[in-house]
């Protein structure tokens, strides 16, 4: 990212939020689904929505201007990347993780950044990850809408460790902690045929996975276990223990003891799959995953913002050895695989 030059690249950035909220606005009216069917006139947008038309007349000047939608003389209608991930019924749509944890959740969470910088945390409702969570409102809303931005990472790691022979197709047992959801456990199921999965994660988090695993009909090859990933006792004998979006969300001090378990349940010749945002190791970007760090420092203010090469590090004092580096979301997130010993 070069640096930049001008007051009007510091008013981009200091107005951004603006954009941000236009967004989730847009999603909670569902302005992109009712655009699916084809242009629309205002009038015809401000009636489906059930928003006043003036209203809506400054929202949809708004959101071309982001790039969001498209004005064609009087119609409006969605722009591509809109049309494919916004629109509810869509295949790949994501909408829901961007309006209630984004937006209900981290979105007001950040006004709490400065404090957890100044270590103001008595003024802080949720000082970690796992009192956030023992609240069941916030563990519902949480989960239910990480589920959808989950489940295409989930497809796409689970592909790459079989394409890639980092894990045996007949693999038979997997560790899934802090999985939350499901999601990944599901989707590690669906391309595994003979795979079981277990999730570790607090009893809030789990209950909303239980109700995804039955929809998808595999409560026969997921299980669930309550506990602080942290500190619970694990299943052991594991073909792969995986944990998403772990490392960011512990203590630093916790990372060693969360190697050395999996290190230990694993079977000789066992994956270890830590998936997560990193930034490069000269902590120069890239953005996103950098800023995803900083946001999780607002719910953990003890955590690390992670490198490659703190993982990497952190793997072989378990005893791993490192197989896979390489990007997963890009310009979010990377993944880390470790071998056992056989």
């Amino acid at each position: 990212m070069k640096p930049i030059q001008s007051a009007e690249d510091i008013s981009e950035l200091a107005f951004g939020f603006m954009a941000s909220k236009a967004l989730f606005a847009a999603l909670h009216v569902d302005v992109f689904g009712a655009l699916s069917d084809g242009p629309r006139t205002l009038a015809d947008l401000a009636a489906t929505t059930k928003v006043p038309e003036r209203r809506m007349q400054t929202l949809v000047t708004a959101l071309p201007s982001v790039g969001l939608l498209v004005r064609d003389g009087d119609k409006i209608a969605n722009a591509p990347a809109s049309e494919a991930y916004l629109v509810r019924d869509n295949t790949n749509y994501f909408g829901d993780y961007l309006r209630f944890q984004i937006d209900r959740q981290m979105y007001p969470f950040m006004e709490n950044l400065d404090k957890v910088l100044r270590g103001d945390m008595e003024e802080v409702e949720y000082p970690d990850y796992a009192s956030w969570m023992a609240d069941r409102g916030h563990a519902e809303m949480f989960s239910r809408s990480q589920h959808s931005g989950s489940l295409g990472p989930g497809a796409v790691l689970a592909k790459r460790l079989m394409t890639e022979g980092a894990l045996p197709e007949d693999a038979g047992s997997m560790l899934d902690v802090g999985g939350g959801s499901g999601a990944f456990s599901i989707m590690f199921c669906k391309r595994f045929p003979k795979l079981h999965a277990t999730v570790l994660d607090f009893p809030n988090v789990i209950e909303v996975g239980k109700t995804f695993v039955a929809e998808e009909e595999m409560t026969d090859r997921v299980a669930f276990v309550a506990g602080d990933g942290t500190n619970a006792n694990w299943p052991t004998d594991q073909d792969i223990v995986l944990m998403s979006y772990l490392f960011s969300g512990v203590p630093g001090e916790a990372i060693d003891k969360l190697c050395d378990d999996a290190f230990r349940v694993l079977k000789p010749g066992g994956l270890i799959a830590i998936h997560d945002f990193m930034v490069t190791d000269d902590r120069k970007g890239p953005a996103l995953a950098a800023l995803w760090q900083l946001q999780h420092m607002v719910y953990t203010p003890d955590g690390v913002g992670m490198t490659p090469g703190f993982v990497e590090k952190h793997l072989k004092k378990a005893g791993f050895t490192i197989e896979i580096d390489d990007d997963l979301i890009p310009g979010m997130t990377r993944v880390m695989t470790g071998r056992k010993p056989g």
